[in-house]
């Protein structure tokens, strides 16, 4: 078998979140095919039995644009119709209808490229629910030491206000220490 070596992030990179399910542009798939676009919606029209609406449909006008926004780099040109789009079994069904060894093996890798992602997603979704974990203990021990700081702070004031009050009772003794050296001893009336 001769298998087209297509890097998986080349294939990744052409699929899109749309209506919550992944799908390719017929114009991206007609690249990785090696054909032109207008063959892919030919070979669609075609043979529409084998396309349900859940295969490959359609963009909106605002879908599109979206999607033309989210990408500024593209190089999707002056269209003059929005593109179709093919779910994983869509660009499946469309291997059986193109029909070339070419077709059989992009399939292939774009078929592999779907598994990695659900795998990833698998693996992500575990993932996600670490970091919520991690982020519900960090916002634990941030209220904790909120409270904590709070009662540091509370301390130090009341450790300042009460090194006022014994500066002021030394200065008090250090004044009466004073006065006895000059000859007045203290608890002596005149």
């Amino acid at each position: 078998m001769n298998t087209l070596n297509l890097p998986i992030e080349q294939i990744r990179e052409k699929i899109y979140r749309i209506r919550n399910i992944e799908v390719m542009l017929d114009s991206d798939l007609a690249e990785l095919y090696g054909v032109e676009t207008k063959y892919i919606n030919q070979a669609v029209s075609r043979n529409t039995e084998r396309f349900p609406n859940d295969f490959v449909f359609e963009l909106s006008q605002d879908e599109w644009d979206n999607l033309k926004s989210q990408n500024v780099t593209s190089s999707w040109g002056g269209r003059r119709t929005v593109p179709k789009v093919f779910s994983e079994q869509g660009v499946y069904m469309l291997a059986t209808v193109l029909k070339s060894q070419r077709a059989a093996d992009v399939t292939i890798a774009i078929m592999r490229t779907f598994t990695k992602m659900r795998h990833y997603a698998i693996e992500y979704s575990d993932l996600a629910k670490q970091i919520h974990e991690l982020k519900q203990e960090v916002v634990a021990n941030k209220e904790w030491t909120k409270e904590r700081l709070s009662a540091v702070a509370d301390a130090v004031i009341m450790i300042e206000d009460s090194m006022g009050s014994l500066e002021e009772t030394v200065m008090d003794i250090k004044s009466a220490s004073e006065v006895e050296k000059i000859g007045f001893l203290r608890g002596q009336n005149d």
